[in-house]
This record gives structure tokens, C-alpha cells and sequence, in this order.
């Protein structure tokens, strides 16, 4: 009958294994915690990231269906765009008697920081995120005329 414990090799147990046996599992650890944080920084920076580009896209869209009925861009893209901050955007508006072909344009930009360290971990892989990374969002609506 088997002794309690955790088997660490076959025929042993957590409480006859040697100490040596012990100390690699803490090296193996030590070694891979710093991958294992980057990856898990990477996916909640990048997700809010991905997040931040959808909004912003909805935002520009808004802004240009506001431009193309006529109406200011600018309250219309910053109920959409809610959460993200500063916000700056150009507009191209639509001309007074506009031909088939006029476009009603909004580009609405935002620097994402991130709010985890994966910039730092970054500088260990060989990479660099330096600053915040500028996002943009654009839309573009038929002029009515």
C-alpha cells in the first residue's frame, strides 16, 4: 500500500524526497514566472487594447453619420467613445451642395496606456513599448444631397 503523500518520482513521496528534488521544482518556477506574468500582462493589456480600437471605431462612425445628417461630430463621439480619454479627432464635412461621390469623414484618435508592467517585461523578451501607442478610429458616411 502506497504511503500518503505526494508521488515526486515513482517510488517516492513529498516527504521522502531529497531536498535537492524539492529546490528544482523553486528553480523551475523562478525561471518561468517571469514568462508566465508577461503572457498574463499581455492579454489583459492587449484585450483592453483590441477594446479601446472597437470603441474608438464606433465612435468615428457615429461622428461621420452626425456630420453626413449635418449635425456637430463632436457630442456624438464622446457619448460613444465613454471610458476613453483624452480624445482628438478630425473632421471633413460635408460641402454646403455636395456631388454623388462627397464623403462625410471623422478620425477619431486616443493614446492607450497600459495599466500593467508588460511594457517593462518587454524590455527582458528583447522588446520595447515605449509611451503610449496612439489609436485611431475611422468613419466615413455618404453625404445626403
Amino acid at each position: 500500500m502506497p504511503r500518503l503523500g505526494v508521488p515526486v518520482q515513482p517510488g517516492r513521496t513529498a516527504r521522502t524526497a531529497r531536498p535537492m528534488e524539492l529546490g528544482a521544482a523553486s528553480v523551475e518556477t523562478a525561471l518561468m514566472l517571469p514568462v508566465i506574468l508577461f503572457l498574463l500582462f499581455a492579454v489583459i493589456d492587449f484585450g483592453r487594447m483590441f477594446n479601446a480600437q472597437i470603441i474608438l471605431t464606433g465612435a468615428a462612425r457615429e461622428g461621420a453619420r452626425a456630420v453626413a445628417l449635418g449635425h456637430p461630430a463632436g457630442p456624438r463621439v464622446e457619448s460613444a467613445a465613454q471610458g476613453l480619454s483624452p480624445l482628438s479627432s478630425t473632421v471633413t464635412a460635408c460641402p454646403a451642395a455636395p456631388d454623388p461621390g462627397a464623403d462625410a469623414v471623422v478620425e477619431v484618435r486616443h493614446p492607450f496606456e497600459f495599466v500593467t508592467p508588460v511594457a517593462g517585461l518587454a524590455a527582458l523578451f528583447g522588446g520595447g513599448l515605449d509611451g503610449p501607442i496612439t489609436l485611431s478610429g475611422r468613419g466615413v458616411m455618404p453625404c445626403l444631397g
